[in-house]
């Protein structure tokens, strides 16, 4: 039935419900740090920009931060492997929270952007290790619950995270936006320390599958690789990565906004990022634990998944970044309705996600997300072909459509590619399917940045970026003709982006095998 056929087998062990619920609440919990903290973060950027200064840096408060937890992704997926998920997502949130308090306590804007740096580096490990315990905790076929109480998690919070930091902003003190983690990842962290136990187990050379899991125990027996003779870590791999990744992001996060793409900063950001990118090929083929492991991409299953989410990660940027600006320029609608019009995605997005099970146990993990990105591709390229002004229901009716497909593509891949790796290989491969997401979505904002201006400036007889041109037009100072070329300078983003649906749907039909190799439980 559809891809749960045995390649290998992996025991799976009973475990104390009322435990594993406390470690599943913890997860949430952790998960919520994470996902509020951007969009809380975001409606309080003009109080904080009126107390700190630095209005001409304020945008490093994002950049810095996703640059943080992209770059570390598979640093901590190898680390949790190699010590246990434990103690990974225990650093991880306890950096999280001295991030927190470090921006509470911001003199200055280049003192929060730098400890918004250090939050980036804690979260991090919770987006991977969270991910990755929530495959640890559950059979197969109880996956799909565990990650549709994460889905939730991240649709509450994209809907309440807005509203929730421009009450803290206008009723209290930005500040309290930061502080306001630390109840929260305390009663995370107590609930983790208290009961989450790994028993001892016996690691597996890189490539092999792992070792059963142990029976018993009252507590949660989530599994890790204690027994070695001694744990080697790839802290020269780690490093280059981590320097790579900073930079190659750095040129694509500023390149067109800090200085123009053929500019001396950027040239030389992309030379040093690849030259940086071939001194970590070198490191990890000599690595005897790479941080990035060969295999990551040897395997047809692993190398499709992490492409098609890459890809993901590319078209997300059309609805999260340009739908709003299409909401307030061209339909007209106030700052909250249009919210609104973006917002109805994470309702039907967790709501398909959780259904998709029934899907992929009758058709398999990769046709169940065909089906959901070939129905994406559809939703995305029928969008420039909405009539202008037009009317709100039309753009809400997509992102709803939008949301379901998308559900339906991205919970099978990673609760099947998770299936198909053993525990001391569990993390690393969560980590790399979240890193080729994270980055996608780096890439798409640079890339769909530059068409939209490039159209803008194709239209307005090259006068104008997209930033100036909806400044104007909130002020309503500019003509219908301003309007209409924001209208078509979204739409050739929306087209983008089912060009990259359309390549995810390719990779899996080409790549992905058609059953997925599941370790069964």
């Amino acid at each position: 039935m559809g891809d749960i056929q045995p390649a290998t087998r992996e025991a799976a062990r009973p475990t104390a419900p009322h435990r594993r619920g406390a470690v599943v609440a913890a997860l949430m919990l952790s998960m919520a740090l994470a996902a509020l903290d951007s969009t809380v973060v975001s409606t309080a950027v003009p109080q904080i920009v009126g107390d700190l200064g630095g209005f001409s840096v304020f945008s490093w408060l994002f950049s810095g931060y996703l640059l943080a937890v992209t770059v570390t992704l598979p640093v901590y997926g190898k680390l949790s492997d190699t010590f246990g998920r434990k103690p990974v997502l225990v650093a991880g949130a306890a950096l999280f929270l001295l991030g927190s308090l470090l921006c509470a306590l911001a003199w200055n804007m280049g003192a929060l952007i730098a400890f918004r740096i250090v939050q980036g580096l804690g979260g991090g490990a919770l987006q991977g290790t969270v991910q990755t315990l929530a495959a640890d905790l559950y059979p197969l076929k109880e996956r799909p619950k565990i990650q549709s109480k994460l889905s939730t998690v991240w649709a509450v919070s994209a809907v309440a995270g807005p509203g929730l930091g421009g009450v803290l902003a206008a009723y209290a003190d930005w500040r309290w936006i930061f502080l306001i983690n630390l109840p929260i990842g305390a009663v995370a962290l107590w609930l983790i320390v208290r009961h989450l136990h790994e028993p001892q187990r016996q690691s597996s050379p890189s490539g092999q599958k792992a070792p059963p899991r142990a029976r018993g125990g009252s507590r949660v027996r989530a599994t890790r690789g204690a027994t070695r003779a001694r744990a080697r870590v790839d802290w020269a791999g780690a490093l280059a990565v981590f320097a790579c990744g900073g930079v190659l992001l750095t040129a694509l996060v500023q390149g067109g906004v800090a200085w123009p793409w053929l500019s001396g900063p950027s040239l030389a950001l992309f030379g040093t990022g690849l030259a940086l990118a071939g001194l970590v090929v070198v490191i990890e083929r000599r690595a005897a634990e790479p941080i990035i492991p060969g295999w990551v991409w040897r395997r047809r299953t692993i190398a499709a998944v992490n492409l098609a989410l890459g890809a993901l990660g590319l078209l997300m940027v059309a609805p999260t970044v340009f739908l709003p600006t299409y909401a307030q320029s061209v339909l007209g609608l106030e700052p909250v309705t249009a919210g609104f019009v973006l917002s109805v995605w994470t309702l039907s997005w967790p709501l398909s996600a959780a259904l998709s099970q029934h899907v992929y146990r009758r058709i398999g993990f990769r046709d169940t997300a065909l089906l959901g990105i070939g129905a994406a591709t559809l939703i995305l390229f029928a969008f420039p072909f909405l009539p202008y002004p037009g009317e709100a229901w039309q753009p809400t009716l997509l992102m709803l459509l939008l949301g379901a497909a998308l559900g339906l593509f991205q919970l099978p891949l990673l609760v099947g590619v998770q299936s198909t790796v053993g525990w001391s290989e569990r993390g690393t491969t969560t980590a790399s399917v979240l890193f080729c997401r994270q980055t996608g979505q780096t890439i798409g904002a640079s890339v769909f940045g530059a068409v939209a201006n490039g159209v803008l400036a194709a239209r307005l007889g090259g006068a104008g970026d997209l930033d100036s041109v909806t400044r104007a037009l909130a002020s309503d100072t500019a003509p219908e003709a301003v309007r209409d070329a924001v209208a078509s300078a979204v739409h050739a983003v929306y087209l983008g982006a089912a060009c990259a649906a359309a390549l995810a749907f390719l990779v899996l039909l080409c790549v992905a095998p058609r059953r997925f190799p599941v370790l069964t439980d």
